[in-house]
């Protein structure tokens, strides 16, 4: 039976280490033939959060993954209308990949909430989900996804990195160091824009 394709799908603003290590695992331990990275051009319940451009996040988020052969980085919504919808891009992606079946990785913080993304019935149904424990967020499934339960996979023992984009955003700004924070030529690529765009 061939294995399905996990689609991990964020702004990625920017790509850190906990991403990519979670990516790697998920990749090794979930039952997948490799991850797919999709990057966002933004989320609509992110309306508010300053985006490093575009180009920029695709392109570390490609220097971040391109020694892992499992992982591959996907620009399908960046081709679709904005705001970035999921589903969307599930279906792109299907009739691109026609031998391929996709379903989604989230973690437990989105499921509480999963009911008020869009068509989410036909994402829960027809494509599945692989959920991933976060911090102080339980991953029993509540009652409106309960019958899609067969199609979706919930892990356990996934690593837990204690490193978020906005900390890095901050740190960026106030010149700190992101070591062990973000891939060294990721960091590079940040410290680059920066100076550029302060000339």
């Amino acid at each position: 039976m061939k294995l399905p394709t996990g689609l991990f799908g964020g702004s990625f603003n920017p790509v850190h280490l906990g991403h990519v290590g979670l990516a790697r695992w998920i990749a090794d331990n979930a039952g997948v033939d490799g991850v797919w990275l999709s990057l966002s051009p933004s989320s609509p319940f992110k309306q508010n959060e300053v985006m490093l451009p575009d180009d920029l996040r695709l392109h570390l988020l490609r220097i971040a993954t391109e020694s892992y052969s499992a992982l591959h980085v996907t620009d399908v919504e960046l081709s679709l209308p904005h705001p970035s919808y999921t589903v969307d891009a599930l279906h792109e992606l299907s009739s691109r990949n026609p031998g391929r079946e996709f379903r989604l990785i989230i973690g437990a913080d989105n499921i509480a909430a999963f009911d008020r993304w869009r068509c989410w019935e036909e994402i829960a149904g027809r494509f599945g989900l692989i959920i991933y424990p976060r911090p102080g967020y339980d991953v029993s499934l509540p009652q409106f996804l309960e019958p899609f339960s067969e199609n979706i996979r919930v892990l356990h023992g996934t690593p837990q990195f204690d490193v978020s984009s906005t900390e890095i955003r901050k740190r960026l700004v106030s010149g700190e160091s992101l070591a062990g924070l973000v891939d060294s030529r990721v960091e590079e690529g940040l410290r680059e824009y920066m100076a550029k765009s302060a000339s």
